[in-house]
């Protein structure tokens, strides 16, 4: 076990060192008031410089990253981020650009580059989703759901329309319902029929004046695509509700069709999931959203627009849009890393995405189908859902699973989502993974599911290689003995 930095303190040793203070300096330190003055040592470890970088390195070496792991995070999307978009993102021209210098409101050409890049971005990613005009300022894939709700909203309002109701399937994100019921919408849940889809019977029974949108993911939370899209898009336009696409799982149909030849009227992207921007660490993030031309004029402020000079600027002054909803313009890095990895893939490369993140799926779903249970039988796209139910029989979760996956130095899969299915081990590979270490991975997956019949009992102390192993999860909800 690793000491603490504060095990590791020794009297007197020291990291650093500080010049004197200078006549001057010591003169404007007479200045500050008393009260401001430290009256006790700080309390922090005494230790050398090579004592810090040590610390933290070896604890860096302890996190489970991209970089150092296979990471098959179903839903999430974890997948390797290119050093390049790093590198470029970096660049002093980008990293160094303030958000306070003029925008064009009055004049000046400060930000002509990253407003050319935002530009781009909202063409490129219209051109690939089918959509008429986007916004890059949400700040993540809710935030982005949210601002999808509110552009509804002020359709509908403008309209006149009474909508009280937003249908969303069983299997979807749980950010869905979520956002629905902050844009002020009671939620109906609409059940999966026997192939996993949203059951048309049930939507068309919940379908009806009141509606003002339909939340779907596409391809779903299994992984499955829903072969009565169109037939659904129909029925809700309709009655004038509107369709919404949760984008999080585009990079399984990427350059293969487009949600909005689908039916779909709003968008939103996790720029993480399908474009390789950074996930995890509770940020930064991007959820930019697109529209249909009938949604553009309440579309959130500001929208660049294009001068008839060429030059670029920021359009503040739209009567109908729904206001700010993120300072300045979002995420700018994030934003660019994603124009990057488009630019650097083109047409071809955004194809392979999603052809190589299918393969990998369904590849992993065939030579593990005959160990675990697959409730819904059918080919999926980026990612697989299993259940661990044959498992449990012998006193095996997916919780143990997941923890003997963690021994043999994999991250686990998403565990007991989508909530329909019972055990749930939701596996997406992406497009960036090998076939050699998918390979190793489903080798783990085999070996953990022969030794869940021959040697139940050993997973419940699992794992047994990390810092800390497993907690007594009953034992801390029952005593809820916590510290602050």
């Amino acid at each position: 076990m690793s000491k603490l930095i504060f095990e590791k303190s020794v009297s007197g040793r020291k990291g650093y060192s500080l010049p004197t203070l200078s006549d001057s300096e010591a003169a404007c330190k007479l200045h500050i008031p008393e009260k401001y003055f430290a009256t006790e040592v700080a309390e922090l470890p005494e230790v050398s410089e090579l004592d810090v970088v040590r610390h933290f390195t070896n604890l860096s070496l302890k996190n489970v990253s991209l970089d150092a792991n296979f990471y098959p995070l179903g839903s999430c999307t974890m997948k390797y981020n290119p050093k390049v978009c790093e590198r470029i993102a970096a660049m002093d021209g980008f990293s160094s650009l303030h958000p306070l210098l003029p925008q064009l409101r009055g004049g000046g050409m400060l930000t002509q580059g990253a407003l050319e890049v935002l530009h781009d971005t909202e063409e490129l990613l219209c051109e690939i989703v089918g959509m008429d005009a986007f916004t890059l300022q949400p700040m993540a894939g809710a935030h982005g759901e949210l601002t999808g709700i509110m552009l509804i909203a002020a359709y509908h309002r403008e309209k006149g329309n009474k909508k009280t109701k937003v249908l969303i399937p069983d299997s979807a994100h749980g950010t869905n319902p979520s956002s629905a019921a902050i844009g002020g919408y009671k939620v109906i849940t609409v059940p999966s029929d026997a192939n996993g889809c949203m059951d048309m019977e049930a939507f068309e029974e919940a379908l009806d004046d009141e509606v003002a949108a339909i939340m779907l993911t596409s391809p779903n939370t299994l992984g499955l695509f829903n072969p009565d899209i169109h037939t659904l898009a129909d029925k809700a336009h309709a009655v004038d509700a509107l369709l919404y696409y949760d984008g999080a799982n585009l990079n399984a149909i990427l350059g293969k069709v487009r949600p909005g030849d689908l039916g779909f009227d709003v968008v939103h992207l996790n720029l993480h999931k399908t474009f390789a921007t950074p996930h995890g660490g509770g940020g930064p993030g991007a959820g930019p959203v697109g529209v249909k031309k009938s949604l553009i004029p309440y579309m959130p402020t500001s929208q660049i627009v294009k001068r008839s000079d060429g030059t670029l600027t920021l359009e503040y002054e739209r009567e109908k849009s729904i206001g700010y909803i993120a300072p300045f313009y979002g995420n700018f890095g994030i934003v660019l890393r994603a124009y990057i990895y488009i630019q650097l893939l083109g047409k071809d490369g955004l194809l392979r995405v999603s052809e190589n993140a299918v393969i990998n799926a369904n590849y992993i779903q065939k030579k593990l189908q005959d160990k675990y249970d697959l409730p819904f039988s059918r080919k999926c796209l980026h990612e697989c859902v299993f259940s661990a139910t044959r498992q449990a029989k012998n006193g095996v979760t997916a919780l143990d699973i997941a923890k003997a996956l963690i021994d043999r130095g994999f991250h686990p899969p998403t565990i007991y989502f989508p909530l329909i299915v019972k055990e749930a081990m939701m596996i997406e590979p992406t497009e960036t993974e090998s076939k050699e270490d998918i390979d190793s991975f489903i080798d783990a997956m085999l070996e953990i599911a022969e030794l869940a019949e021959t040697d139940p009992e050993s997973f419940h102390a699992l794992p047994l290689t990390t810092p800390i192993t497993r907690l007594d999860e009953k034992k801390a909800v029952k005593d809820k003995k916590f510290t602050a």
